[in-house]
């Protein structure tokens, strides 16, 4: 088994504790609200969001993926980070055995937020991934949706 890695950052204007609730906390009721033409449904089906528990998320019909599965590792709430893997499902593409991501907001000289995201792709046997093919698709994904959240929380200042 082979691990690719691969670091990015966002920015956002979005303070960092609002956007860690948005993103994280209440993410699994916010998420599929703002962007359902993605995901349909995210829910527990072991624990409650704390380290260990396990969510199954729903991604809405005309996707490329139907569902995956996914594990809470760890989840600092004073430090807003927050780290889980992808433990099954379409997004593995029976090329990987997990990934994982690892999520830190911190606070940006203007007042908003850099989230920096560390996501381990771990392969099954020899595979090998093609470094420009995870790159876009992360991008197009974390950009998506990150951009979404960032929008909703600008057009609804009060919410978190």
């Amino acid at each position: 088994m082979g691990v690719f890695t691969y670091e990015s950052e966002v920015t956002t204007s979005i303070p960092p504790l609002k956007m860690f609730k948005a993103c994280i906390l209440d993410g699994d009721t916010l998420i599929p609200k703002i962007v359902p033409q993605v995901f349909k449904s995210v829910e527990y089906i072991e624990g409650n969001g704390e380290p260990g528990s396990i969510r199954k998320v729903t991604f809405a019909q005309g996707n490329q993926f139907n569902y995956m599965k996914q594990k809470v590792e760890a989840l600092d709430k004073e430090n807003f980070e927050y780290i889980y893997s992808v433990i099954e499902g379409d997004p593995l593409m029976n090329m990987l055995d997990k990934i994982t991501y690892e999520i830190k907001l911190e606070a940006s000289p203007g007042g908003g937020s850099i989230c920096k995201t560390s996501s381990k792709y771990y392969t099954i046997g020899d595979t090998e991934l093609k470094e420009e093919a995870i790159k876009a698709g992360k991008e197009k994904a974390s950009g998506v949706l990150f951009k979404a959240i960032e929008a909703y929380l600008l057009a609804n200042p009060d919410a978190f």
